[in-house]
C-alpha cells in the first residue's frame, strides 16, 4: 500500500512547453506608443504612462503594432503577458474614447445633496445623518453631477473605476435592512 502511493506520487509527468508566445496589439490612427522602461500612450486626450515588471516578457514597437513575447513561458508568464495586453488596450481605448460610469442618486427616506468639492464627492443628508460622508476623487477624473445623476469620467480605467467604487461604498448602508433601506447611488451604465 505505502509502496504503491510513493510510485504515484512521484511521478513525472512531462508537458509540451511553448517556445515563444506573441501577441499583439494595433495601434489605432491618433496614438503614439513609446517604449523605454515604461509605455507612454500619447493620444487625442492626453498622455498616460505605465511601467510594467515582469522579468519574462519583452514590449517592443513594430510600426503600427506593440508586440509582446514571452520566451518559454510558465504559467504566470502566460498570465502577465494577458495582463499586460489588457492594461496596454485599456490604456489606448483611454485615450481614443475616454471612460464614463453613469450612477443614479437614489433615496426614498431622505432627499439627500451631492456636491463635488476639493477633489472630494460629498454627500449630505444621507438617511438623516447629521454629519456627511465623503468620496476620494483619484487622479484626473472628473464628476459632474446633474440632479440624480453622477458622472464619473476619465482617461485611466483605474482611477474611473476606483473613484466610482469610493462613490458607491460612501453610501454604503449598515446596520439596516437593505431591502427596506434601498437609499445610496449606484452604478446604472458604463461606456
Amino acid at each position: 500500500m505505502v509502496a504503491g502511493f510513493w510510485l504515484t506520487f512521484t511521478k513525472v509527468i512531462i508537458m509540451a512547453q511553448v517556445a515563444l508566445l506573441k501577441e499583439e496589439i494595433p495601434i489605432p490612427e491618433g496614438v503614439d506608443v513609446t517604449i523605454n522602461n515604461e509605455v507612454v500612450v500619447t493620444g487625442p486626450q492626453g498622455e498616460l504612462k505605465r511601467k510594467f515588471k515582469s522579468r519574462n516578457i519583452k514590449i517592443t514597437r513594430d510600426n503600427d503594432k506593440i508586440i509582446l513575447e514571452a520566451p518559454f513561458p510558465k504559467k504566470r508568464d502566460k498570465a502577465m503577458l494577458g495582463t499586460i495586453k489588457s492594461h496596454i488596450n485599456n490604456m489606448i481605448i483611454g485615450l481614443t474614447d475616454g471612460f464614463i460610469y453613469k450612477m443614479k442618486i437614489v433615496y426614498a427616506h431622505f432627499p439627500m445633496t451631492v456636491k463635488v468639492t476639493d477633489g472630494k464627492v460629498i454627500i449630505d443628508n444621507f438617511l438623516g445623518e447629521r454629519y456627511h460622508r465623503t468620496a476620494k476623487i483619484l487622479g484626473k477624473t472628473k464628476v459632474t453631477v446633474k440632479g440624480d445623476e453622477v458622472l464619473v469620467e476619465g482617461i485611466n480605467k483605474e482611477e474611473v473605476g476606483q473613484t466610482m467604487a469610493n462613490i458607491e461604498q460612501a453610501t454604503k448602508i449598515k446596520g439596516k435592512d437593505p431591502r427596506v433601506f434601498q437609499d445610496g447611488i449606484y452604478l446604472v451604465s458604463q461606456e
